[in-house]
């Protein structure tokens, strides 16, 4: 682990808490999604007044820091190198929770929730990759 990949976490991580608080409460996800769970599990989302913000903030950067060492690892160096990949493993990632909870549990009403949600995922898991990759290059020589 060096800096320049604890950087890129940090980034990412701040980044996704961003997007999230953009899309999820000014764009209306969790209004979308909330509509979309079963009724019977009213307690499962959280008022805003009542969201627990360290648990939302170690969570964005605890993905921040996976993202970056799958990142570090594959040897991806550009915005559009960690897109790919972070996209790529975010969208896997969320069709694997996703399919489980649909498959045994009442908690999906319709097929269409899990479709959006691994979209989301993977856009949102790609962009913070984007930031990765893109501070995980900074200051590298460029080949002749």
């Amino acid at each position: 682990m060096n800096t320049r990949m604890l950087l890129a976490g940090l980034a990412a991580g701040v980044f996704s808490f961003l997007l999230g608080w953009v899309l999820w409460d000014m764009l209306g996800l969790m209004d979308y999604f909330g509509k979309n769970t079963t009724a019977a599990y009213n307690a499962l989302w959280k008022a805003p007044e009542n969201m627990n913000m360290i648990g939302m903030i170690i969570s964005n950067l605890a993905m921040g820091g996976l993202v970056a060492w799958m990142l570090s690892r594959m040897g991806a160096t550009t915005w559009m190198a960690g897109f790919m990949a972070a996209a790529i493993l975010g969208g896997l990632i969320t069709l694997s929770m996703d399919m489980f909870f649909y498959s045994m549990m009442n908690m999906f009403t319709n097929k269409m929730i899990v479709i959006i949600d691994v979209v989301v995922s993977a856009v949102t898991t790609g962009l913070a990759g984007a930031v990765a990759g893109a501070v995980l290059g900074m200051g590298a020589k460029k080949a002749a």
